[in-house]
């Protein structure tokens, strides 16, 4: 194996250290309990800040897996107080959804169900079953994967619906952000529904829930994936009728790997076969993302006026990391790594923060930085500790890593 792998592989083994250890010791919530809703991009811990369901699921979910690497107690303990807290303050014991925020003296904030908040709460807890055996989270996440295929699918056209009240009645605000489009049917909750439902099928194989996520992965096949673009379309009504938006190209290389890994969980070959042809399209499509001069990757494109959304955030960074080392696997062409050994080094002169820790949110075109949250509602430690978490595993599956 060439010595720029293992170095890579030695490089991201102390840098998901760095992550965890951010996280550990600077955000934990001393006053209120849980984790800080909110550290700026100065450092500042705002106590007041409201917490998101979603960033607290990616924790629960980032130290639950990290531990399979580190088998640091500390880690451990960390994915057991971030399970409690979701259990004890989103979990709505009334209806059985999931605050989408809560204040930080733990009363309930959104109530509404937003079915992302939904998947990423099944992704965390059936990531924490997996290192701890607790019964306690794998009966959470299959009742939550049953409250979405009981409300939020559709029967007549297939997919799943954004949102609802508390109380599952239709909603009018269905965004999960104010840059997102409100529509009934969106790529990025399809990719998280079935996210968190091939992680349950990993610690529980129910055959409904794998018919399920079959169904899902040819849903997302249909509508999302553009076969002549090699881009994902991001919105559409309740009839499947497109509302054209930007080109993400974070999104398109995470769809790349990450359903392909969904379609080999199913274990349905038919569909894995075709996932594999995706996996190539959707790389190859996010070559016209990337800056050439510097190796990252850019984060929207405006298609109809050619507009591109000149900044580098940090998680598309990390999902290049592991769609182009997947590309690499599967076809052993070395262009692919050329690419992710290209975007480590643009990530650690960049995006990392060696005086502080963890990643910033970004750089502008001039390689300002980008003055938003270090952590919060949605800067969690999800991205980046994965693409280290997924590289560390697959350079150890590498033929001759042993």
């Amino acid at each position: 194996m060439s010595t720029p792998i293992l170095n890579l592989k030695t490089e991201l083994t102390a840098e998901l250290d760095n992550i965890l250890e951010y996280w550990s010791k600077h955000t934990i919530d001393s006053k209120n309990g849980g984790f800080i809703g909110q550290i700026d991009y100065k450092e500042f811990k705002n106590f007041e800040a409201e917490k998101g369901s979603v960033l607290n699921a990616r924790i629960l979910w980032s130290f639950s897996a990290a531990y399979s690497i580190t088998k640091n107690e500390a880690h451990k303990q960390l994915a057991k107080q971030a399970f409690e807290y979701v259990i004890a303050h989103f979990y709505d014991t009334e209806f059985g959804g999931i605050f989408w925020s809560i204040n930080p003296d733990k009363t309930p904030k959104d109530t509404k169900n937003q079915i992302y908040a939904l998947a990423f709460t099944i992704y965390g807890m059936s990531e924490y079953y997996a290192i701890s055996n607790d019964e306690r989270a794998l009966k959470y996440a299959i009742a939550l994967y049953k409250k979405i295929q009981k409300y939020s699918y559709d029967p007549i056209n297939k997919g799943y619906f954004e949102a609802f009240t508390r109380d599952w009645q239709p909603i009018e605000d269905l965004r999960l952000s104010d840059k997102d489009a409100n529509e009934k049917k969106t790529m990025n909750t399809h990719l998280h529904i079935v996210e968190g439902y091939a992680n349950l099928y990993k610690v529980w194989k129910d055959k409904n829930l794998q018919k399920d996520i079959v169904e899902l992965l040819e849903v997302i096949e249909i509508h999302f994936i553009d076969q002549k673009t090699g881009h994902l379309k991001l919105f559409f009504n309740e009839n499947w009728i497109e509302k054209p938006d930007v080109i993400s190209y974070g999104h398109d290389i995470e769809a790349a790997w990450l359903l392909l890994q969904c379609a080999e969980i199913s274990g349905d070959e038919n569909i894995i076969e075709r996932y594999k042809k995706y996996a190539i399209l959707l790389t190859d499509a996010t070559f016209e993302g990337i800056d050439s001069k510097d190796g990252g990757l850019w984060y929207e494109l405006e298609p109809e006026t050619n507009t591109l959304m000149t900044e580098k955030h940090w998680w598309p960074q990390s999902e290049l990391m592991i769609g182009f080392f997947n590309a690499y696997q599967m076809t052993n062409d070395q262009k692919y790594l050329d690419v992710v050994l290209k975007n480590w080094e643009f990530v650690k002169q960049y995006i990392l923060d060696p005086e502080n820790g963890e990643w910033i949110w970004g750089i502008n075109q001039d390689y300002s930085k980008i003055e938003k949250d270090k952590t919060g509602f949605w800067k969690c430690p999800y991205h980046n500790s994965r693409a280290c978490i997924e590289l560390i595993y697959r350079i150890k599956n590498l033929p001759l890593a042993k």
